[in-house]
């Protein structure tokens, strides 16, 4: 079955021209092939007709994929095919965002012989679908593995330089892409969840310069900025004490989308860290602000801070550390009201007026069955050792009794006995027992029940689980960059591709991973054709159009360009 252009000479002279759809066969009786008109479509001149035609072949071709069509007819060769559907869906989140003419206004006028946007979209694509260096982004994933409009003509310095025009204007940046959102999403932005983590290198040298203090001898300037030497030795929060690191911070909302982002020397310490927040969130002006953190972030200093620029917050408190919670709020009799299965809560004030303190005592039942069956299996195994130890005969201070009183595992249930041996002692057990399943948290805002306060407290998951997002799926590290302000705007590309993504799962209602594998049926193909040159997007089978519709994306055009 093919079109067939029929051409009829009138007795004028006129030479007048007729498309029509024809279907050749074989007849047996006569042994040769005859056709058969099945319609008569109208003039070859009519640009009606024309149009009609138009529609009916994106039709076919929407049903037939590249390959079908190159195994059923010799004269079409698929050149190549790669994957669509995730990098599609991508970019209409990131034009729902409006992130060109954000970047635009920042650009203010300036003139860089290409696409900021492009190298941008480009590098945070990467990030989502096969994170890896910048070098190989631009020299295997761009080139080979992806087809993405505007970005063939891209260089490798121009990836840096749209990276370091990213860093200079972060700030405006961010905060316009976050208001935005806001609008899209009516983003609840009464909490704000905040944490850090650390990131290491592997390399052996520190940064020169003090770290908390800008660099006076080997400093690293963009534009305007003048960068802290960030990769120092710190408590490193993944076992990396023996590499350079540095801190990172992350404000997040209830719903997992993250706010803003910092960077920190590998040496400062979690609490150091909320001054600079505080005051960085002020700025934005949110209009009810509570900050949630964890137990890192508790100093008086801080807290006042706090009450001064954020308004509320709700921390938690070391329950071990600070004396006033061991002896004051565990010990305070009331009963516990419970909130769910694994949660029970309990208000205790202490002090009067104004300079009264509001804590919360929570218990979950369930973690602490779990804390006193760990705590049983260690203290087995530890009188284990010290059995060994009676029957070995060493001293008191061999290096097996050393090791086993330094232990962070073992070391906070010995103690000595009258002839100086090592025995477990029973009073530091009971100790940690009064702990098992219970944490207090500490806030100054009064209009929230205790039951609210605990809920909001359990939501700091949502950091946890950007950080898994950050390490794992997006590869945060192994970082590849050497100059101070590409790792501050690499952190910032991560943190741009995560709120791409939480957006994504949001409205998909599962996870990243899943979306994608199911979007990655949808294939763009190159086939050569006897008229020329196809880019042809494969119809999304039933899983990729299903998530199409959750996410509120129409699906792609089936021809994207001919030529």
């Amino acid at each position: 079955m093919y079109l067939r252009i029929s051409t009829q000479r009138r007795a004028d002279g006129s030479v007048v021209k007729h498309l029509q759809i024809v279907e050749s066969s074989w007849n047996r009786a006569k042994q040769r092939s005859q056709t058969q008109i099945i319609h008569n479509c109208g003039r070859a001149e009519d640009a009606k007709t024309i149009e009609e035609l138009r529609r009916l072949a994106r039709s076919i071709v929407r049903r037939c994929s590249p390959e079908e069509i190159a195994a059923s007819d010799h004269e079409f060769q698929l050149i190549d095919a790669w994957p669509y559907g995730p990098t599609y869906v991508l970019e209409k989140v990131w034009e729902e965002l409006g992130v060109a003419g954000v970047l635009k206004r920042a650009q203010k006028g300036r003139r860089f012989g290409f696409s900021i946007e492009r190298a941008l979209f480009a590098m945070i694509a990467n990030r989502c679908c096969a994170p890896a260096s910048k070098l190989y982004c631009w020299e295997q994933w761009l080139r080979e593995d992806v087809r993405i409009d505007g970005t063939a003509a891209l260089e490798l310095h121009q990836l840096y330089r749209a990276m370091d025009f990213f860093e200079e204007n972060k700030e405006q940046i961010e905060q316009e892409i976050f208001w935005k959102l806001g609008d899209l999403f009516h983003l609840d932005v009464d909490l704000i969840f905040y944490d850090t983590t650390s990131l290491h290198f592997e390399v052996d040298e520190e940064d020169e310069g003090a770290g908390e203090e800008d660099l006076v001898r080997g400093s690293v300037q963009s534009g305007s900025k003048r960068y802290r030497a960030p990769r120092k030795r710190g408590h490193s929060k993944n076992g990396r004490e023996d590499a350079p690191q540095i801190v990172i911070g992350l404000a997040v909302t209830r719903d997992g989308f993250p706010v803003r982002h910092w960077v920190f020397p590998g040496n400062t310490v979690d609490v150091t860290t909320v001054e600079k927040v505080r005051a960085d969130l002020r700025r934005w002006k949110l209009t009810r602000c509570v900050f949630v953190g964890d137990a890192g972030m508790v100093s008086e200093e801080n807290l006042k801070k706090l009450a001064l620029s954020c308004g509320k917050y709700i921390v938690a408190v070391p329950t071990a550390r600070e004396k006033e919670v061991s002896q004051e709020v565990l010990s305070r009799p009331g009963r516990m009201r419970t909130v769910a299965e694994n949660l029970r809560v309990k208000e205790v004030v202490v002090g009067e007026g104004e300079r009264r303190r509001r804590y919360v005592l929570c218990h979950n039942p369930i973690e602490e069955q779990r804390q006193r069956a760990h705590r049983e299996r260690l203290l087995y195994d530890l009188q284990m050792e010290l059995n060994t130890l009676a029957d070995s005969g060493v001293g008191p201070h061999s290096k097996r009794v050393c090791a086993l009183r330094s232990s962070r595992r073992f070391g906070r249930y010995l103690g000595l006995d009258s002839q100086g041996r090592l025995v477990i002692d029973e009073a530091k057990v009971r100790g940690a027992e009064r702990f098992d399943g219970k944490f207090v948290l500490r806030t100054n805002d009064d209009t929230l029940t205790p039951e609210d306060l605990a809920l909001g407290y359990k939501q700091l998951q949502r950091v946890e689980q950007s950080w898994r997002s950050l390490k794992s799926g997006l590869r945060m590290r192994p970082v590849f960059h050497w100059a101070v302000h590409r790792i501050h705007a690499h952190v910032a590309i991560a943190v741009l591709a995560l709120l791409l993504e939480r957006i994504i799962e949001r409205r998909g209602d599962d996870t990243w991973r899943n979306i994608r594998d199911d979007l990655g049926q949808i294939k763009l193909a190159h086939l050569s054709t006897p008229n020329g040159q196809v880019w042809q997007v494969t119809e999304p089978r039933a899983e990729a159009a299903k998530r199409l519709k959750q996410l509120k994306i129409s699906p792609p055009l089936p021809l994207l360009d001919l030529a």
